[in-house]
């Protein structure tokens, strides 16, 4: 099995989370502070710098008022 990290699947994942997070009109600041986490955690995620873990993804959707399984259903294949 290939790393996932940067591969083309990973790319449609970050953007997504970041085409959820312009279309609900929020900045990389605003969601870091709805998470209670700083910007750059935003910034690296959408970058594809750092992975997000399954809590984190949870916590992201939360923010985005997203659907978690729609999301994942998407990057099946």
């Amino acid at each position: 099995m290939p790393k996932s990290l940067r591969s083309p699947r990973h790319q449609r994942f970050l953007d997504q989370l970041i085409s959820l997070r312009k279309a609900r009109g929020l900045t990389q600041t605003q969601v870091a502070e709805k998470l209670g986490r700083p910007q750059s955690f935003v910034a690296k995620y959408e970058g594809g710098e750092r992975r997000l873990d399954v809590i984190e993804f949870l916590d992201v959707t939360a923010v985005l008022d997203a659907d978690p399984c729609e999301i994942l259903l998407s990057l099946r294949t």
